[in-house]
């Protein structure tokens, strides 16, 4: 199966969205920007819907806030806002634009390939980020220092983490462990540090080509079927926001990730999709 690309829509009508559309905008570029941890996800959908719509340009932006990403969409400056947390749907709502959610993602603890460990406790990661424990040779791996990663507080995978694993919720951080301000840059860390470790997610550790590599946490894989039967609880939500009426573009974009195909792409990219 090949893993280029991947979704999940609410309870909008893409019909209707359709038959606006051909009545508001032409263009066929299509803007989207917002959380850039939905960007992995959202280029993946993108790059293989302009597969099969070659006369489509998607541009995907390098990251906007939560109200930035709003306030873009509002002005007409993007076309899709990326979001997971924090929306505040009946404002969204009453600014004319719709939320769609495209997908469940496990976050997960991915570790650069050049570490052999394959699973923790939920406590030997409190250790790392810690400082407590700062050589896999303490996991029975090989002589290695442990290079530990974050993303900031206020972005989604470190609320994710946070929020589940009890002695993560206060922990205050090891001086050694390295801050990434962005989920690219979490991502580009894992797959060229050796003995690194950082909170990503699966749809990272998919697109990596086998540079970076998901733990096991108490034992339990953050597998589909795990994240669907809520065993493994590290999960974030992916949603598109788009203001109505859309261009026809857009609303092809739209149906497209609903589809079939759609939700092939999003398996391929370690999500689960949304039906």
């Amino acid at each position: 199966m090949r893993k280029d690309w991947i979704i999940r829509i609410g309870t909008f009508s893409l019909g209707a969205l359709l038959a606006i559309g051909a009545h508001g905008q032409t263009s066929d570029r299509i803007v989207i920007d917002g959380s850039t941890g939905g960007m992995p996800l959202a280029a993946a959908l993108a790059k293989a819907f302009q597969e099969r719509h070659p006369g489509v340009t998607i541009e995907i932006g390098k990251g906007l806030g939560t109200k930035p990403r709003i306030q873009a969409l509002a002005e007409g400056k993007i076309d899709i806002a990326l979001a997971s947390h924090g929306l505040n749907i009946g404002d969204i709502t009453r600014q004319g634009m719709a939320v769609y959610e495209i997908a469940n993602v496990a976050v997960v603890f991915g570790v650069n390939v050049s570490v052999p460990v394959a699973k923790l406790a939920t406590q030997q990661i409190c250790d790392v980020y810690a400082g407590k424990t700062s050589n896999w040779n303490s996991f029975g791996g090989p002589e290695l220092e442990i290079a530990a990663r974050t993303r900031p507080d206020s972005e989604v995978d470190t609320e994710v983490v946070r929020d589940n694993i009890a002695c993560l919720k206060d922990l205050k951080m090891s001086e050694a462990v390295k801050v990434m301000p962005k989920s690219g840059d979490m991502a580009k860390e894992l797959a060229a540090t050796a003995g690194a470790i950082g909170m990503t997610t699966m749809t990272v550790v998919e697109q990596s080509q086998g540079k970076i590599k998901a733990l096991s946490i108490d034992g339990i894989d953050p597998s589909a079927l795990n994240v669907e039967r809520k065993a493994y609880r590290l999960v974030r939500e992916s949603f598109f926001v788009i203001k109505t009426p859309v261009s026809p573009a857009v609303a092809r974009f739209l149906e497209f990730t609903r589809g079939s195909m759609g939700h092939t792409v999003i398996t391929a990219n370690g999500a689960i999709p949304v039906k």
